[in-house]
């Protein structure tokens, strides 16, 4: 994860100084997301239902494995450089990560989770007292990748756990699309925060198999969403 994040940094950067084309981002998320599947030894070849049913994959292991991780990595996509206050609403994804993880027993995730919330907190500060926005498509793309690549870690247990990197981090950052242009900037972020926090509170409270049909509708509801360029976010 830490290889596939630098990468992803790396091209990310190289991309935006010599102006290559968008193609080479994506081909570094595409070898960073190989470098999780192959090398990490993490692919979905089952998905375990909330009923306890299964779905096997098969040959679609891989093509499913990329485009989640992938996918997922370009949720927080910027076009343009942001307040450092977006940085809020990974973080709430990532605390929900962490004590999920945590119950559910998995101490890597629980612990890569905090150890990347910490760094967030980090880079807050630094914009707090340097008073910059300064939050671009390098730091959004590595911190969607590794909030993708432990969402994934966790989707091996149970495919309820997706509910997570959709309704605390693309959700809120699909309203923050859609309200930054009528609210100001500060207002927009605190909207979408507290949204995050909301889904984020979801998970631990309401039952598992009330949650898959949340999972599936509102999914299905965001999918449709990304057919209007207005809405889109991904």
């Amino acid at each position: 994860m830490f290889i596939g994040s630098v990468l992803i940094a790396s091209l990310t950067k190289i991309t935006q100084i010599f102006k290559l084309p968008r193609i080479w981002e994506l081909l570094g998320q595409i070898s960073a997301s190989l470098i999780i599947i192959k090398v990490g030894k993490l692919d979905i070849s089952l998905l375990n239902l909330t009923y306890g049913g299964q779905i096997e994959l098969g040959y679609l292991s891989i093509p499913f494995s990329l485009l989640f991780l992938v996918g997922f990595t370009n949720v927080m996509n910027m076009e343009k450089v942001q307040n450092h206050l977006i940085l809020l609403l990974p973080c709430v994804s990532l605390v929900s990560l962490s004590i999920l993880a945590f119950i559910m027993g998995d101490s890597f995730v629980s612990l890569a989770g905090i150890c990347t919330c910490l760094t967030i907190i980090i880079i807050l500060l630094y914009g707090y007292f340097s008073r910059k926005d300064f939050v671009g498509r390098t730091i959004t793309s590595s911190i969607g990748f590794i909030i993708a690549s432990l969402s994934f870690a966790l989707l091996q247990i149970s495919i309820v756990t997706i509910y997570i990197p959709i309704f605390t981090l693309a959700l809120p950052f699909a309203l923050y699309y859609l309200i930054h242009n009528k609210f100001t900037i500060i207002q927009s972020i605190t909207i979408s925060f507290l949204i995050a926090i909301l889904f984020s509170v979801i998970i631990f409270v309401v039952p598992d198999y009330i949650l898959g049909y949340l999972v599936v509708g509102l999914t299905i509801i965001l999918v449709i969403t990304q057919l209007s360029r207005r809405y889109r976010f991904i």
